[in-house]
């Protein structure tokens, strides 16, 4: 993974010149809704390593609740929704743990929003977060487009991985989903049992998807342990994401991976 600070892209200078200021600016109550990909730290251009996409960093302003990826690791946590606008704390979001070869930009990330303490509106497009009394964002953001939506998980996908165990792909009944997107429905094999049922997702979280309504048959298999784990999982899915070589992944509340897919046939 490269580092982060390298020579500055135009378009962040020129954000950079906006102040970060008093909150009482008109000007200031930016709608940060949505998710935002993180372009520049500290006045250096934001250059994500081969094959990596650029951290992000997500808002509901419904519920408070932030979401997002430093570079490595799952970004979660929360913020004041009934502050003065143009104010927010970031002081005190959380991560998953996993180790990455380089951890250079994760790091500078999660330095920089512990210091963010405003946000302004750069321009048309960007946001900045700024510290107390910072004169230049110490973080711009630009309008994230999604690399994955709900309609790229339609279709039939293999489950090579539940709650952290590996499924082989030598069982006689491989466990599988079948997601249709527009009936947001689902239908598979849990590795003995079938299951179906639909799914829901949150208004304003484009990555959200959670199955609260699961049946299944009652077939008595000589091992329910895996099957046990792909119910389990399916139940606390909460979020899901694109992960390398076409797979997805679904994710709890707390952004733990619990589950990942495999296309089948060269989806």
């Amino acid at each position: 993974m490269k580092k982060v600070f390298v020579s500055l892209c135009l378009a962040a200078v020129m954000a950079g010149l906006s102040s970060c200021g008093s909150t009482k600016n008109p000007a200031l109550p930016a709608d940060l809704d949505g998710e935002w990909n993180i372009i520049e730290i500290n006045g250096a251009a934001v250059v994500p390593a081969p094959g990596q996409a650029f951290p992000y960093i997500g808002f509901d302003k419904a519920t408070g609740r932030v979401h997002g990826n430093a570079g490595c690791n799952r970004l979660m946590g929360s913020f004041d929704i009934h502050v003065e606008a143009g104010t927010i704390d970031l002081s005190r979001l959380g991560t998953t743990r996993m180790m990455c070869p380089d951890m250079t930009v994760e790091q500078n990330v999660l330095n920089a929003l512990a210091q963010v303490k405003q946000y302004v509106k750069l321009g048309e497009e960007n946001i900045g977060l700024c510290g107390k009394s910072a004169k230049r964002p110490i973080l711009v953001l630009k309008k994230k487009t999604p690399d994955i939506t709900l309609a790229d998980l339609d279709g039939k996908w293999k489950i090579v991985e539940a709650q952290g165990a590996v499924i082989p792909d030598s069982l006689e009944s491989q466990p599988f989903v079948e997601i249709k997107a527009a009936e947001k429905s689902l239908h598979g094999n849990a590795g003995c049992n079938l299951i179906n049922g639909s799914f829901q997702t949150e208004e304003g979280t484009p990555t959200s998807i959670s199955f609260p309504q699961l049946t299944s048959t009652m077939m008595a298999c000589p091992d329910l342990k895996l099957e046990d784990l792909v119910k389990q999982a399916l139940n606390a899915t909460r979020f899901f994401g694109r992960l390398q070589e076409g797979r997805v992944g679904f994710y709890d509340a707390d952004n733990t991976l619990v589950m990942v897919l495999a296309p089948f046939g060269g989806k």
